[in-house]
């Protein structure tokens, strides 16, 4: 007999530099049933973009009306534009027993934890703040003024993995990959998320676990 079991929602952040996005990738691509959420924006699609698959693209009144309905999980206006993970879409998701994953600033993941305390929190460390450095360095896309002001932010975001259920630091990518596929693992082993645990054999008298497949 199989169980029918709701999906779990894994938030991801981590200062920029720490190796949040490609853990997700790995992830992505290793487990058939992890989907990435699908953010929804403002802006205008770039070259190249399609729409439900990079971002959900919204005219700014669609968008304003889906927050007057409660319809984000989180939402945010950065330069102009608006951004927000659509909830319907996640709870689809979930509800089809898809475990679903959500890479996201600071800011939105504790708006997430506000609304959907259900949700597994994960933050994502560097080995050391030098190690940290050297991997914005490496991406040659700084100048030395927004290496320091990405360096100070770095700072500031540590100091929330309190506000997370779970730290894994980013010093070898197989290892944290793993922690974090064993954090997921544990989570769907929780009591409180096992919707139907046993099951009466009545011609045997056994009591058998019914936990995820």
């Amino acid at each position: 007999m199989r169980t029918c079991n709701r999906g779990v929602l894994i938030v991801i952040s981590g200062p920029s530099g720490a190796g949040k996005g490609t853990i997700c990738k790995e992830l992505l691509e290793k487990h058939e049933n992890i989907y990435l959420s699908v953010s929804a924006t403002t802006r205008e699609p770039r070259s190249g973009e399609v729409h439900g698959v990079n971002y959900y693209f919204l005219k700014k009144e669609d968008f304003l009306r889906k927050v007057k309905e409660n319809g984000f999980l989180e939402y945010a206006e950065v330069y102009g534009n608006c951004y927000g993970t659509p909830k319907a879409n996640v709870e689809k998701m979930l509800d089809e027993g898809k475990d679903v994953i959500l890479e996201i600033d600071i800011q939105g993941a504790l708006k997430v934890k506000e609304n959907f305390s259900e949700g597994v929190f994960i933050f994502i460390l560097p080995p050391s703040m030098e190690e940290l450095k050297q991997r914005i360095i490496k991406r040659g896309s700084e100048t030395e003024e927004s290496l320091m002001r990405r360096f100070k932010s770095a700072y500031k975001e540590i100091n929330y993995v309190s506000k997370y259920n779970y730290a894994v630091v980013n010093d070898t990518l197989d290892v944290a990959v793993s922690k974090v596929e064993s954090i997921i693992a544990a989570e769907k082993c929780r009591v409180d998320r096992i919707k139907e645990n046993t099951i009466l054999d009545s011609k045997e008298g056994l009591i058998h676990e019914q936990l995820y497949d």
